[in-house]
């Protein structure tokens, strides 16, 4: 009798293991159809809002680096190659996110959610140069006058991004 206890209590943990290990293994494979996957594996839990990033650049001074991330839509993807792409924060706010070393790209094509992991920052571009940018671009002389204040700037620098299926 005891033998068929110890055998049934064996036989019990043996099966309740492998049902934890396939489930496991589901939630993984959900979460890829879900998500294609750029630079480093990152997972979609524990990203903030777009609305709670834009409360955090607020109290951002230039220079200040936060490591967190983010899920935002998609505003605009770079044309040429997919090197950067621009994020909704509300409030008619962007921000420029880039990615790690150059090291990936996004999709031409690419709309709708995406979550990214890595460094969030803030610039500040000076009258100088938002002038001579404006210079450059052939811009008229009481355009380029106009220009009297820094233009402050919401920058992201991605290690990993999951876009949206």
């Amino acid at each position: 009798m005891k033998n068929y206890f110890a055998l049934f209590l064996i036989l019990a943990l043996t099966f309740s293991c492998k049902n934890e290990q396939k489930k496991a293994a589901e939630e993984v494979a959900e979460e890829a159809l879900a998500y294609a996957s750029f630079g480093d594996e990152i997972k979609a839990d524990g990203a903030i809002s777009a609305s709670e990033m834009y409360a955090k650049y607020q109290a951002l001074k230039t220079g200040d680096t936060i490591t967190t991330k983010v899920s935002a839509k998609i505003n605009e993807v770079c044309s040429k190659k997919g090197c950067w792409m621009k994020l909704d924060l509300g409030n008619e706010e962007e921000v420029m996110v880039r990615f790690k070393d150059y090291g990936f790209f996004m999709p031409l094509n690419a709309e709708g959610d995406v979550i990214i992991n890595g460094k969030a920052f803030v610039t500040e571009t000076s009258v100088d140069e938002l002038r001579h940018y404006a210079e450059d671009a052939g811009k008229t002389k009481e355009e380029i006058e106009a220009i009297t204040e820094p233009e402050r700037t919401y920058a992201f620098e991605a290690d990993g991004v999951l876009l949206k299926q």
